[in-house]
């Protein structure tokens, strides 16, 4: 027995240790339902819903009341604000424009090889470099391409060998201005065969076109930016409504082949350029350019017909304003437009000749030097990170024509680009005599007066709009008006009958036979 009780008294401390465990395993199932909310619905509730227990309140466990089933206080599903990022420049597009190519007859005759064919590569010699330092260039042809067909002439009808474009293409230039009061001068024929010339050469045409089908603006894509473009010049109206241009009337088939305008019919105009506005801004177009033909001859300052077709053209929306004709530089003005104050225009009156015979004491409409002077003129359009485009710079560089004789006596016309970065070495960059060296400073200093004050308003106006536009991106972001993804970017006028228009024009130029001072 004695084997027996003791076997019993060895088996006391395993049910006790048992015993012991169950409770604790008890009591850890009664904790998990607690936290569980197993016994809440045993337990009496506050008028909020939410269980009292030993004088605290516990989370509800309906989910339309408790605060951790809500994802707006998720921290892992609450929206985030990205950190401002600056406004950028994605592209730019600068665009250079000079005056007018008028192939008096030394003009072309200077382009005169002897095996008879025509070459007027040294009219841009030291030019081009300039010119092909713009994105896109442009320049006014003012005559026309009617080929041998017709004579060669000068003043008063101008008809010039296809080599003058083919020079102009040679020199960088990207685009020639067609609608001017001389591409009229040889007939239907001259306008149509200039433009197509032109065209078959490599170059862009504006302003007059082949046939009635085609529209008479352009959308140039420059960079990335797209750019609408029109060119007009100024006419007087026949009795059928049909423009005469020089005096000389248009025909059946070439009436509608120009861009002109009449000063006694604005309205109409207005009404055709905002009718081409539209249709361009359907083609993507984001920034305007108007290129006019206008104003009065050898006048050093625009008439009332300008400034007032100026400023509404700023009202339609027109962002730049170049203008030609009178043969001598004008004014260059920046424009507010009274429809809206934040939308200004730069507008040049007038580049003045690219090249021409027009020179002091050789034409008696312009007794001084005015027309012997032009310019490159250029501005700037600048395409920015949130998708939008703005005028940013303008900037003129000018010019002065050289005549001189080389060694076997023919006429040489050279454009002197006057940069004032090497104002000191014009003459040993030109080959110039003390002498022609001082035409040039005295060239230089004649443009100069006539721009500086405007371009320099221009260009603070620009610049100070660019750092705005700059700033109030910024600050839009930080005051969280704004929220940027960093990365996303965001009728054909058929004109009454009229008086001829009041400006009258005299071109007259002679040859000079006599040897140079």
């Amino acid at each position: 027995m004695k084997g027996k009780f003791q076997s019993n008294r060895r088996k006391l401390p395993v049910v006790l240790i048992c015993l012991l465990a169950a409770l604790v395993l008890a009591g850890g199932a009664a904790l998990y339902l607690w936290n569980a909310g197993f016994f809440a619905d045993f337990l009496p509730t506050d008028p909020a819903g939410s269980t009292q227990i030993g004088g605290t309140t516990a989370p509800s466990t309906d989910p339309s009341t408790d605060p951790s089933t809500d994802p707006s206080t998720d921290p892992s599903t609450a929206p985030t604000v990205p950190d401002p990022i600056p406004l950028t420049v994605v592209s730019t597009a600068t665009i250079s424009a000079t005056g007018d190519i008028l192939p008096h007859e030394g003009v072309r005759n200077s382009g005169l090889q002897a095996d008879g064919s025509y070459n007027y590569e040294s009219i841009w010699t030291y030019v081009r470099s300039y010119v092909l330092d713009a994105d896109y260039a442009v320049a006014n042809l003012e005559t026309t391409l009617r080929g041998t067909e017709v004579k060669y002439s000068g003043y008063p009808q101008f008809n010039a060998p296809d080599a003058l474009a083919t020079g102009a293409l040679d020199a960088g230039f990207d685009m020639l201005l067609t609608a001017n009061n001389h591409c009229n001068d040889t007939g239907d024929k001259g306008i149509t065969r200039t433009v197509t010339t032109v065209r078959e050469i490599g170059l862009d045409t504006l302003g007059t076109v082949p046939t009635e089908d085609e529209p008479n603006y352009a959308v140039v894509e420059i960079n990335g930016i797209k750019i609408g473009m029109m060119c007009y010049t100024y006419a007087t109206y026949n009795s059928k409504g049909w423009p005469a241009i020089n005096g000389i009337s248009t025909n059946e088939k070439s009436h509608g082949l120009v861009n002109a305008f009449s000063y006694g019919k604005l309205d109409a105009f207005y009404t055709e350029v905002a009718g081409y506005m539209e249709a361009m801004d359907h083609l993507g177009a984001e920034a305007y350019v108007m290129f006019i033909h206008w104003g009065a001859e050898y006048q050093l300052k625009p008439n009332e017909y300008q400034t007032a077709i100026a400023q509404k053209l700023c009202d339609l929306g027109i962002d730049v304003i170049v203008g030609g004709h009178p043969h001598v530089i004008q004014p260059i003005e920046l424009l507010t437009s009274t429809q809206d104050e934040s939308h200004k225009t730069v507008c040049l009156y007038s580049m003045g000749n690219a090249v021409s015979n027009q020179r002091q004491g050789l034409i008696d409409s312009c007794s001084t030097a005015h027309t012997e002077d032009g310019m490159l003129f250029s501005f700037t359009f600048t395409k920015y990170s949130d998708g939008s485009v703005a005028l940013t710079d303008t900037d003129i560089l000018p010019c002065w024509v050289n005549r001189h004789s080389d060694s076997t006596g023919r006429r040489i016309y050279n454009i002197l680009p006057l940069d004032a970065a090497t104002r000191d070495q014009w003459a040993e960059l030109y080959g110039l005599s003390e002498n022609t060296a001082t035409l040039a400073e005295n060239s230089y200093n004649r443009t100069m007066d006539l721009v500086s004050a405007g371009l320099d308003e221009c260009r603070s106006y620009l610049t100070d709009a660019h750092d705005q536009r700059v700033a109030r991106y910024w600050d839009a972001q930080v005051s969280g008006d704004m929220i940027v993804e960093p990365g996303s970017t965001l009728p054909v006028y058929d004109p009454p009958v009229e008086e001829p228009l009041p400006p009258t024009e005299d071109t007259t130029t002679t040859e000079d036979t006599t040897p140079e001072a």
